[in-house]
């Protein structure tokens, strides 16, 4: 569903409802959760139609603003020549179209949220002009001469750009993205938590107010679809299939033709794509070319590898060393200081492989176990 560039929000105390059980969801959720009770800016990513808007209404709903106005504006919908005002407001005569005085959004959200979406999209003329919000407060409406204003907001910004990347090539200021990110909260992509489809299809249809049925092999699809557009892309879907379907259970072939394409062979594809990108990494680590902490984790924060391929990667290394992740450490030639914040890592973003499959069922007693690999260590 389209979103206006600019939405002021009753002031509510009221939480949105965000679907999802999925470790990496309710990661994300506590993580909203915590720091909606504090005044921190918070930095939201993830890709385009995750859901970011919510969590930035979830923080607001929670914090100690609620009652003050929510106020959202979409970046990247308004021309940067009005973006200006938009935020800052203008006096009537300020330039050609300003027949009237103009509250801008920051004074609006005055004691209240506002939430910069796609702040990513902004010119570096205004993020200087943000940042100099930022540092004082303060703020002056485009064409006044009275004095300078000062209101107090808190500031949630989302992006599904990458801001770092974004400062390496100059589009992105440094110090600007200091100040937007002191928490960063990311929103997984559907892909990421396809144990949450059914959820999100029961809670889409309530809200069009249609009622579906699903045979095992329409949801089988639903479930392993890739789902590019996300949340957005699944709540077309369902809008298409209620006003479609009525009467029997939605089968494969109501499902958009995308959909069903999609599903052809898409297991072994991703399973051979997987290995062959852990045999890589793995290939790296072992042989001393590469390091986890300076190569495979920036590669992984940036999603360059996916949440299946570093798993991949650590049955591999708990197949090598015997079910041991100590073992994996000396294999990857990291430092055995390095097990706690490897172990942290994996949990923290729901990485971490069960080792037990991996121990050998019989072990001879009166040898010890060996690595098949010149690092070998004990388990």
């Amino acid at each position: 569903m389209a979103r206006s560039p600019h939405d002021l929000v009753a002031t509510y105390p009221l939480a949105p409802t965000v679907v999802g059980s999925s470790p990496a969801m309710e990661h994300a959720v506590s993580v909203a959760t915590r720091v909606a009770a504090s005044n921190v800016k918070v930095l939201i990513t993830g890709e385009s139609g995750v859901g970011k808007d919510v969590f930035a209404r979830l923080i607001h709903s929670q914090s100690a603003r609620c009652f003050q106005p929510f106020v959202a504006l979409n970046c990247a919908g308004i021309a940067e020549t009005l973006l200006e005002s938009e935020l800052f407001g203008h006096v009537k005569g300020s330039f050609t179209g300003a027949y009237r005085d103009k509250i801008g959004s920051f004074e609006q959200a005055h004691k209240g949220t506002i939430f910069l979406d796609e702040i990513g999209d902004m010119s570096l003329r205004m993020q200087a002009l943000l940042l100099r919000f930022l540092e004082t407060g303060e703020l002056r409406r485009v064409g006044s001469d009275s004095p300078s204003t000062r209101v107090d907001v808190r500031i949630v910004s989302a992006t599904n750009r990458d801001l770092r990347a974004m400062v390496n090539k100059g589009q992105f200021r440094d110090d600007l993205l200091y100040r937007i990110d002191v928490t960063r909260i990311e929103v997984p992509p559907l892909r990421e938590r396809s144990q949450d489809v059914p959820a999100l299809i029961q809670h889409l249809m309530a809200k069009c107010g249609g009622v579906l049925t699903f045979s095992d092999a329409a949801m089988r699809l639903l479930e392993s679809y890739r789902w590019p557009g996300n949340v957005r892309e699944l709540q077309n879907v369902i809008e298409q299939l209620v006003s479609l379907v009525s009467g029997r259970p939605v089968e494969p072939s109501d499902l958009p033709r995308n959909i069903v394409a999609s599903h052809r062979d898409f297991k072994h594809v991703m399973q051979d794509r997987r290995r062959s990108i852990a045999a890589d990494l793995y290939d790296g680590l072992t042989s001393g070319g590469m390091r986890f902490w300076d190569d495979v984790h920036p590669l992984f924060i940036s999603r360059d590898i996916t949440r299946a391929d570093l798993r991949q990667l650590i049955r591999r290394g708990l197949a090598m060393s015997g079910g041991s992740y100590r073992g994996v450490i000396e294999l990857f030639g990291m430092e055995q200081d390095d097990y706690k914040r490897l172990l942290n890592f994996l949990a923290a973003h729901d990485c971490r492989v069960e080792s037990r499959e991996f121990k050998p069922a019989v072990r001879a007693a009166d040898s010890s176990s060996t690595l098949p690999h010149k690092h070998a260590v004990a388990g």
